[in-house]
């Protein structure tokens, strides 16, 4: 994406900055102390990227591995970011029988999550990648009856699947 266009997003989202409107705490400390997080994290050095959007979901990868901690991760792409986060975290492609705790899709795959739905559990975090490329996809997983507080980054979305809590619907400039 050219400059202009990311500048365009960026100015459309102004509103949206740094957790401005949210109400519950939760969301609120997540998106400050994980989305929206400036600071040097230890691994920024070591990771690195020539593609500005890949350097900058990447980094959002890491923290967000870092703040959940888990187990298990499931993604095909983005492995050291991922794993850098949570060094204690085993990198799968395929679920088999395993709880989803953190998993990262692409938009394109949004078929995949009737399966990663039946692995998930209150305390899942779904990445979904390139939500820009297909709105309509994005709006149903937001509209889900399994999931839950969902942020839209324009570049990718977090699903939590904690049905729990309230569900609400974040956009987020990131």
């Amino acid at each position: 994406m050219s400059p202009l266009p990311r500048f365009l997003v960026w100015l459309s989202r102004i509103h949206k900055c740094q957790g401005f409107g949210i109400q519950s705490p939760t969301d609120f400390d997540f998106v400050r102390t994980v989305v929206n997080e400036h600071s040097a994290y230890y691994a920024y050095d070591e990771l690195q990227s020539d593609n500005w959007m890949r350097r900058k979901l990447g980094k959002l990868y890491f923290r967000v591995a870092n703040w959940r901690q888990p187990a298990t991760i499931l993604t095909n792409d983005y492995q050291p970011w991922f794993q850098a986060g949570c060094r204690s975290a085993h990198i799968v492609s395929d679920l088999g029988d395993e709880a989803l705790q953190l998993a990262h899709i692409e938009i394109e795959q949004h078929q995949q999550l009737e399966q990663l739905y039946a692995h998930c559990n209150q305390q899942s975090v779904i990445i979904v990648e390139g939500i820009w490329h297909d709105w309509q996809a994005w709006h149903a997983i937001e509209h889900d009856t399994r999931t839950g507080t969902t942020f839209d980054l324009y570049y990718c979305g977090i699903v939590f699947c904690d049905t729990q809590r309230y569900k609400h619907n974040y956009r987020i400039n990131f």
